[in-house]
């Protein structure tokens, strides 16, 4: 299986070479890491045994952080250190880890990269985030008997029939894997039929409800409000928005501002890539918009010349900001299909919020919400419309959407301490 797999993975490294080039190239991506990604990975604390915490991206990342948290306080025995795949993922684990913990690039799953990750981290566990399990660095761990757990497991409507296709391989994965922390029964009805024990299968919801921040201000928000003139105007914002979606908002967005009472209106649009920062602009500037940049007012610490009507969110970790300033918020790829942006923050941060129907990266999250009418979806741009405009013309409707939507953030939250009692339950 071993020596398959790495002629497998050698295939298609070749096959998406000429990708990797070109976003080197003109995206600015893939430009380091490499000897991390060929398992060169250093610890802190080779004194303590170490947990090895594998997030694949930004919403991964930000799902560890009450479980780092509590790590910390109730496991301080141990190091533990953490790994993303891509870029924006280590630059978010960076910026919220990098002072107390190890941040590096995931390894590639070549049996001799994995094994050299494997002598340099020595780990005592692994945690996996979600689903990233891989068959060279699971049955390594089975050979040296370190427990392998998916934290927080998930199995999507559109990754499980690809893995369905694939079961005789993922039986064989994933019945090296110790545990599995599911975040709903439906799920972990999926990693038993991939071949997980079902006795070794949790559920426990997810960990995003308790990073989920329901009170209290958002740090830097403020100065947000200073800098783009912020007052008692609406503000509409589109965080984590994809390529076909911001042309849509702005069309809707210029149909709103013609109203009667909406005249003030103003949006602020946070695309979900860095590398369509500059697309996105030029697609505002074509719509005839006056907007700012917040990269500039961010770097120089200034303040705009009036009100743009347009805000341009081209920097990585701030949507929060923009989310605590918003009247109505609308989560990203969405109504284009690429299975959501996280809809948890603003929800959480009690704001009325509306998402549209490509939302399979975040099905239970989205039941939950229109099951406690905690949320609002959209069927097309069209719809976007006409229910944002109930949103901005109904205070009472949008604060009591709101309001439901918190309710049900806290009452699915518990999910780290869950995992914490079965992660030492495993240790001892």
């Amino acid at each position: 299986m071993r020596i398959l797999m790495n002629i497998l993975y050698s295939v298609a490294l070749v096959l998406y070479s000429p990708k990797i080039l070109y976003r080197r190239l003109f995206q600015n991506r893939y430009r380091g890491g490499w000897d991390q990604r060929r398992g060169f990975i250093s610890r802190r604390h080779s004194d303590k045994p170490c947990i090895w915490i594998h997030a694949v991206s930004v919403g991964e990342v930000n799902a560890t952080r009450t479980l780092m948290e509590q790590m910390a306080k109730q496991m301080p025995e141990y190091e533990v250190v953490i790994s993303s795949t891509t870029d924006t993922g280590l630059v978010r684990a960076k910026a919220l880890y990098t002072n107390d913990y190890a941040v590096f690039y995931f390894p590639f799953d070549f049996s001799w990269m994995m094994k050299r990750a494997f002598r340099r981290l020595n780990p005592a566990m692994i945690l996996l985030m979600e689903l990233e399990v891989w068959p060279n660095l699971a049955s390594l761990a089975k050979e040296k008997n370190i427990p392998v757990v998916v934290v927080n497991g998930r199995l999507s409507d559109h990754s499980f029939p690809k893995y369905q296709k694939i079961r005789g391989i993922t039986k064989a994965m994933f019945r090296k894997v110790s545990l599995v922390l599911a975040q709903t029964e439906e799920y972990a009805e999926r990693f038993i039929d991939l071949g997980c024990a079902k006795d070794k299968v949790i559920v426990t919801s997810s960990l995003k409800y308790d990073t989920a921040q329901t009170d209290g201000g958002v740090e830097g928000a403020d100065r947000l409000a200073e800098q783009i003139h912020f007052g008692k105007e609406p503000l509409w914002v589109a965080g984590g928005t994809g390529p076909g979606e911001e042309k849509m908002i702005l069309d809707a967005f210029a149909m709103l501002k013609k109203l009667n009472g909406l005249e003030n209106l103003r949006l602020a649009i946070v695309p979900r890539k860095p590398e369509r920062f500059d697309e996105v602009a030029a697609l505002i500037d074509a719509a005839g918009f006056g907007f700012v940049r917040y990269s500039v007012l961010k770097k120089d610490n200034t303040e705009t010349t009036g009100k743009p009507t347009v805000i341009l969110g081209d920097t990585m970790g701030d949507l929060k900001k923009f989310y605590a300033l918003a009247t109505v918020v609308f989560v990203g790829r969405t109504l284009v299909p690429m299975g959501g942006s996280d809809m948890m923050e603003p929800t959480a941060l009690g704001k009325c919020t509306l998402f549209g129907p490509h939302t399979f990266n975040f099905k239970q999250t989205v039941d939950a919400l229109l099951k406690g009418r905690g949320a609002i979806q959209v069927t097309d741009e069209a719809d976007l419309y006409e229910k944002t405009l109930q949103c901005l013309i109904n205070p009472d409707f949008a604060s009591c959407t709101a309001a439901n939507g918190q309710t049900v953030i806290r009452q699915n939250q518990g999910a780290t301490q869950k995992t914490l009692d079965a992660i030492r339950r495993i240790m001892e």
